[in-house]
């Protein structure tokens, strides 16, 4: 899942499909089990009318930022998928073609980096840019990212002004009274409200199952039998939404960093326990701090860090740092490093210039981006699709005393995260789109082994979602990274964790059983 600015603070055609123009009735799936047969027979008609198309490869819009030789495309898809013949959305793909000659090609692999509201269509630039990680798997495959529905040039979304989204300094996320708590909640009603004035038409179907049938259209206007898919975060579960409505459309399937697929995490419980998660490896990381004062400076134990940084909140709060970096702005650049191991070194060096007396270093690293509001890729806009996704995929509870006891509770032993994720789903509240109920993921006929990476303290991603999803998916492998916390397992220097990554791609094999990973390197500590 992603974090980001806080509310208020901030193919083959697929067998069974239309044959001959004459409409076969789709199989008993675990789709039409779960949602109904309209949604699976809509899914066909749309597999097949995009097999047929292909997908218009050209070079990129200059403005789209990807130069030759990535190409860019568009994949049309029904906004209902009970009325495939209705209303159709456009999804942005780019690829760039395998590296290897014709005979180490196996397809394409698909990339979802989470969210949700992440856009994949960088994915490509990990061949342009050489990523050595990705060297052997960019012989086998085409690189393809795509934008889900809603998110950048995929039909995209909005719930506010982006020049008003940017605005800062947001109200401080930690409340200190009723009224505090009142002013978020106003906060959060007027977001969903802007939702569904800028966004209505859209907002029932922004669901993870609909992206989950997007993608298996994607596959087909692709002409791939199978899906080849690499899922980070959020695109776990998307990933294993994918895996139990097509199971027998899945080739290969990494899940890295897993959410809890089950229904009663997604997502109102999900995020409670990230809290929690949060929490533990911001403490990881005033330990490490710590440990590396004579390069940092900021505190030599655990507790003097976390003065400094409540003596931080206090000051930026009773006086924004620049006028625009308050409490609510300096989590979501403090955030980063319990997010990423790679943040460890940048954000105690940034810490450490503002305790020498260099404000500038933290208002520059910690303001909002001004200029991220021009276009369809902004942080409004994923914003707008994280809470529209969350919303719609499940159920949330409409009782603020719900909310408020929950939070209050969390926050006693967990600050770091708690009240600021509150208010960022509390829109989720007063919702007022349908709210679906989430699918219940499965292994279903036909899944090869799904392989899963995850580290045992990841803080957005608790660990217990990639126990939960093992268990669901029969025959899937997990690999843990012990000891080590970063989210994203796959795109960091582990040669335990890489090694079995591209054995997986290349071959299909996993280990007969689970594997423990000793943990990649922790930062080294400099200024």
């Amino acid at each position: 899942m992603r974090r980001t600015a806080v509310l208020g603070s901030a193919g083959t055609l697929v067998a069974g499909s239309l044959i001959a123009g004459a409409i076969m009735a789709p199989a008993a799936t675990a789709e039409s089990r779960g949602h109904g047969i309209p949604e699976a027979y809509g899914v066909r008609i749309a597999a097949e009318r995009a097999a047929a198309k292909g997908i218009g490869w050209a070079d990129c819009p200059e403005d789209w930022g990807f130069a030759k030789p990535i190409q860019c495309g568009y994949v049309s898809v029904p906004l209902d998928y009970a009325r495939p013949t209705g209303k159709q959305i456009r999804i942005a793909v780019n690829r760039i073609g395998n590296t290897g000659t014709k005979e180490e090609r196996q397809g394409a692999l698909l990339y979802n980096p989470g969210g949700p509201g992440g856009s994949g269509m960088r994915f490509p630039t990990r061949v342009t840019n050489k990523n050595p990680l990705w060297a052997k798997a960019s012989k086998a495959y085409d690189f393809v990212g795509f934008d889900p529905r809603g998110v950048g040039h995929s039909t995209p979304i909005s719930c506010v002004d982006p020049q008003e989204f940017v605005k800062a300094p947001k109200l401080d996320p930690v409340p200190d009274s009723e009224a505090d708590k009142r002013a978020q909640r106003k906060l959060a009603a007027e977001y969903a409200d802007g939702c569904a004035e800028r966004s209505g038409w859209m907002l029932p179907h922004m669901t993870t199952p609909n992206t989950a049938r997007d993608l298996d259209v994607i596959r087909a206007a692709l002409h791939e039998k199978k899906l080849n898919f690499l899922g980070v975060s959020y695109g776990t579960y998307l990933g294993a939404v994918y895996a139990t409505l097509f199971p027998d459309h899945v080739r290969r399937m990494i899940v890295d960093s897993v959410v809890n697929p089950s229904r009663k995490k997604v997502w109102y419980q999900a995020n409670l326990d990230q809290d929690v998660a949060f929490q533990t490896r911001w403490d990881d990381w005033k330990a490490w701090v710590a440990k590396n004062d004579s390069v940092f400076h900021i505190g030599d134990t655990p507790e003097k860090v976390e003065q400094q940084w409540l003596t931080l909140r206090a000051t930026a709060k009773k006086s924004p740092l620049g006028g625009v970096v308050g409490p609510a702005e300096l989590i979501g650049f403090f955030q980063s490093a319990p997010y990423y191991d790679s943040a460890w070194v940048p954000v105690a060096q940034t810490w450490s210039k503002y305790l020498a007396g260099d404000q500038q270093a933290l208002i520059d690293a910690a303001a909002p981006d001004m200029s991220d509001t021009a276009g369809n890729i902004s942080a409004e806009n994923g914003n707008a699709v994280y809470t529209a996704v969350e919303c719609a995929d499940a159920k949330w509870p409409t009782s603020w005393k719900r909310w408020d006891r929950d939070n209050t509770r969390l926050h006693k032993d967990n600050p770091f995260m708690t009240w600021s994720n509150a208010w960022m789903n509390l829109p989720c509240a007063t919702w007022s789109a349908k709210q679906h109920t989430p699918l219940q993921v499965r292994t279903g006929k036909g899944l090869p082994p799904v392989l899963i990476v995850q580290s045992e303290r990841d803080a957005a991603t608790p660990y217990e979602g990639a126990v939960e999803l093992h268990k669901r998916l029969k025959g899937s492998r997990l690999i843990t990274e012990k000891d080590a916390g970063s989210h994203g397992v796959t795109g960091l220097v582990n040669p335990c964790v890489n090694d079995r990554v591209d054995t997986y791609l290349l071959s299909g094999t996993v280990d007969s059983a689970d594997v423990t990973c000793a943990p990649h390197a922790t930062p080294k500590a400099t200024m």
